[in-house]
């Protein structure tokens, strides 16, 4: 296997890995589960606040999970993880585990597309050479 396509399913497995878990927390917040709504209280968000930002970040991934509008999904998520981490910290939340969680997943949603797409790795190249 070449290492084109072993860096193609790498991308798709990282892309995968963060579609689930911001289906999941997207799923959660239009559900009304209550362990998102006491998360998202414990920031200062109403209930129906909790709800929009489901919309959100239920949007912004449909985008992502589709190869024709994926770089446009992965700037709406990299906003919205931007806000998060805002709020955290605005909140003094622990770093590690809640301050620089957005920046993880960003790292995933963005990786994913890196080593999927070539055109992205000539825009951002890791080295110069």
């Amino acid at each position: 296997m070449t290492s084109e396509r072993m860096m193609t399913y790498g991308g798709w497995a990282l892309s995968v890995l963060a579609i689930l878990f911001l289906l999941m927390d997207a799923g959660m917040k239009l559900a009304g589960a209550q362990v998102a709504l006491e998360a998202s209280a414990q920031l200062g968000f109403d209930a129906d606040q909790v709800w929009v930002l489901g919309v959100i970040l239920l949007v912004a991934t449909i985008f992502y999970a589709f190869p024709p509008t994926a770089a446009l999904g992965a700037i709406l998520i990299t906003g919205y993880l931007g806000g998060a981490i805002a709020v955290n910290l605005q909140h003094h939340r622990p770093l590690v585990s809640h301050m620089l969680f957005g920046v993880y997943i960003a790292l995933f949603v963005w990786g994913g597309l890196f080593l999927r797409w070539p055109s992205i790795r000539a825009l951002l190249p890791l080295a110069r050479g």
